[in-house]
């Protein structure tokens, strides 16, 4: 037992979001746990052929979040884990506004099932470090008492502020429940594939002129970890979770041996449109605040009462780099874009310095 932990696992969990790689990988860890007697995952869609063997000990029930309490009450559900959040609007499948009701509408929904069983003692919420924002006036380091000095830009930002103050509103009318919030810094590692991961995949990388912001990444297998751990132990609060340390996004693309662009600021909303014409994923305004201004958070509350420390940021860049190195293929097209991009990025510099001249 860790320190701040309470012995007794829940009897039944049921997991939101395994038809994703984070729910699946979660659902399968904890169906694992001799302590956990069943896993119950929970999503809209079949998850796919890649999640089946993963899977196997998991029962799997097609639901909607806005469907969830008769199964809660009907199972007799101990514990909820919450991780059906999209960080990023897919145009494919309904935007920003299919995201804002999967985030916000669906987290309402889940806690309003919540409230009603009566039999939940524990609920862990994935959040995000993106919470804090990422603007010019931020502090060196948050910590989770640290408020956003500005109201983030990008929509998944703004998503987590809101699903974290129903979470606050749903420790008031249930105080009898554990209500963990983890703040997740961006996941990387050898087996992640996300936005992040495809940015610095990328063989010339899109970065802000005059910017070198400092960054923090959370290894997703110690993502992993601190979850079970959440449902295993009892760690109710907030807890920023993230690899201690930073990388400058100079050093990271150095060691993904990348090739840096440099834009000017109001440019580079077009070269991330032009990543996502390549394949290389969607960039919403979350990461280009990101790429701006960074973001550093305090871990020493994690560390404290879960007595766990993730691999650092650098240590779990490198697992990454290691398992990514050489994946890219420079096609004609990909470096006919990419010298698009270097001579429109020379020609703003040149003529924002003229301007000033």
């Amino acid at each position: 037992m860790t320190p701040g932990g309470t012995p007794g696992a829940p009897g039944v969990v049921v997991v939101t979001g395994v038809g994703r790689y984070l729910g699946a990988h979660v659902a399968a860890r904890l169906a694992a746990d001799p302590r956990i007697e069943r896993v119950i995952g929970v999503d809209p869609t079949t998850p796919g052929p890649e999640f089946t063997d993963l899977l196997d000990r998991v029962e799997r029930v097609r639901l909607d979040l806005g469907s969830l309490a008769g199964l809660l009450a009907d199972l007799d559900v101990d514990a909820v884990v919450h991780l059906a959040l999209v960080s990023a609007p897919d145009p494919q499948h309904g935007g920003r506004t299919a995201m804002k009701e999967q985030n916000v509408i669906g987290t309402m929904q889940l806690l309003a099932a919540c409230q009603r069983a009566p039999r939940l003692r524990k609920l862990v919420v994935r959040s995000s470090t993106a919470a804090y924002g990422a603007s010019f006036r931020d502090p060196a380091v948050f910590t989770e008492e640290t408020e956003p000095r500005e109201v983030p830009r990008g929509g998944f930002g703004r998503d987590i502020l809101d699903i974290e103050g129903y979470v606050r509103g749903f420790r008031r009318r249930r105080p009898d429940v554990t209500a963990t919030v983890l703040r997740f810094a961006p996941f990387i590692g050898s087996t992640a594939d996300t936005t992040l991961t495809r940015y610095f995949s990328q063989p010339f990388v899109p970065t802000v002129f005059g910017r070198d912001p400092r960054l923090q990444f959370v290894h997703f297998d110690d993502a992993l970890e601190v979850l079970h751990r959440s449902i295993a132990e009892d760690h109710p609060g907030t807890y920023n979770v993230a690899g201690p340390g930073v990388l400058s996004l100079s050093q990271a693309i150095r060691r993904a041996g990348r090739v840096a662009v440099p834009v000017l600021e109001p440019g580079l909303s077009g070269a991330a449109a032009l990543a996502r014409n390549l394949g290389f994923g969607r960039y919403g305004l979350d990461q280009v605040d990101l790429f701006v201004h960074g973001r550093v958070v305090d871990t020493s509350r994690l560390e404290r009462e879960y007595g766990f420390t993730p691999r650092s940021t650098a240590a779990a860049f490198d697992d990454f780099i290691r398992a990514h190195h050489g994946g890219v293929v420079l096609t004609r097209d990909t470096l006919t874009a990419a010298e698009q991009l270097v001579l429109e990025s020379i020609r703003q510099v040149r003529s924002a310095v003229q301007e000033r001249s």
